[in-house]
């Protein structure tokens, strides 16, 4: 069987608390444990818990009965125990009536715009060195006719009839503890307290309008594939007067012919033969500035990395750039002339023997 807490240690307060200080705790709980606030599992029941506490507590009838029976159901409360919190429907009335109507003001404040995501292809180039790219967006904007008010210009809304432009419905109801308000929100305007009469004609009353715009979007160097660019304010439009909300720029960059990216370093392979390889040579080599002369030195070996400074992608955050790193391949001929592989033959009578004084031959 459960046992009720006392309202006293509920409410945090000595059992001889003054009217102001219960009322005081009570605010300070119910603020601190309200289910449209705190989304903990236990908070629902914490706060019934403390409604429940302060509904015996802050009536000097009850809360004399409380003193001396404690939680007994007796004549005192009619056989029915402690039920409800007159004068209040509900959660969201009792936050209404303690802290200004936050609740539903946020229901039926502003609200943001939705956000909005463009995919943007680019070159490998241009991620590397940026660009300006324009691009064409639909989105929902403030009607221009009605400017959002979602009526006819010259043609106000008007007070809701069925709850006087409250936005909700108030039901009394009489029980033995006293009078009981049960709070809906008016269905009737969905609880905006006031009703079309005439909507406006562009946007058909929704107050906003699909509209497509060309866009400047300035792309940074050093962008990579999978990089996004967030475009504030530029998603769909608020309602109620809310802010709108952003536009995020997806950027896909298309694969180089010659290069590769890793990191801010980009990476290239040269090919070399084996003549090349062994005696030397200054090539030309591709960057992405232009290509440059870079000097292969004598018996160069097949996988040597070759780094080029500042020739990489400029560092999206910060200074400087990356290198180019040059990996030397040499390749092994497939197909020989007649010519060659003489050539190739008097080449290997002329290093057989030095090939021969260590290595497989000496063991």
């Amino acid at each position: 069987m459960v046992t009720k807490r006392d309202y006293y240690e509920v409410l945090g307060v000595s059992r001889d608390a003054s009217e102001a200080e219960l009322k005081k705790a009570f605010r300070k709980l119910a603020f601190q444990y309200h289910p449209d606030r705190n989304k903990d599992s236990g908070a629902e029941a914490r706060f019934k818990e403390i409604n429940e506490a302060y509904e015996v507590l802050s009536d000097p009838q009850k809360r004399a009965a409380y003193d001396r029976f404690g939680h007994a159901q007796g004549p005192a409360f009619g056989g029915r125990g402690f039920e409800g919190f007159p004068g209040f429907g509900g959660f969201g009335d009792i936050f209404d009536s303690f802290f200004g109507g936050t609740a539903t003001a946020a229901r039926h404040g502003p609200q943001r715009g939705g956000d909005l995501r463009y995919r943007l292809s680019l070159s490998f180039k241009e991620a590397v060195f940026g660009c300006e790219k324009e691009i064409e967006v639909s989105r929902s904007e403030v009607c221009s006719r009605c400017a959002g008010s979602r009526s006819e210009p010259g043609s106000p809304p008007v007070v809701c009839p069925q709850c006087q432009g409250r936005g909700e419905i108030r039901r009394v109801q009489s029980s033995l503890f006293g009078q009981f308000v049960n709070v809906t929100t008016c269905d009737r305007c969905g609880g905006e307290g006031h009703l079309i009469a005439s909507p406006c004609r562009q946007c058909q009353g929704r107050g906003q309008e699909r509209q497509t715009r060309r866009l400047e979007v300035k792309i940074p160097a050093g962008v990579d594939d999978s990089s996004q660019i967030r475009l504030t304010g530029e998603g769909d439009a608020g309602a109620r007067g809310g802010s709108p909300g952003n536009l995020y720029v997806a950027l896909s960059v298309q694969p180089h012919e010659l290069f590769q990216r890793s990191g801010d370093d980009i990476l290239l392979e040269l090919a070399i033969n084996v003549a090349q390889a062994a005696l030397g040579e200054e090539l030309e080599v591709p960057t992405l500035d232009g290509p440059v002369v870079v000097k292969i030195p004598s018996g160069i070996p097949s996988g040597k990395i070759i780094q080029l400074k500042g020739k990489g992608v400029p560092h999206l955050r910060g200074q400087g750039r990356g290198d180019q790193l040059v990996k030397v391949v040499v390749e092994t001929p497939q197909r020989l002339t007649t010519e060659q592989k003489k050539l190739f033959q008097e080449l290997a009578r002329s290093l057989s023997p030095e090939g021969k004084k260590g290595g497989f031959w000496r063991r």
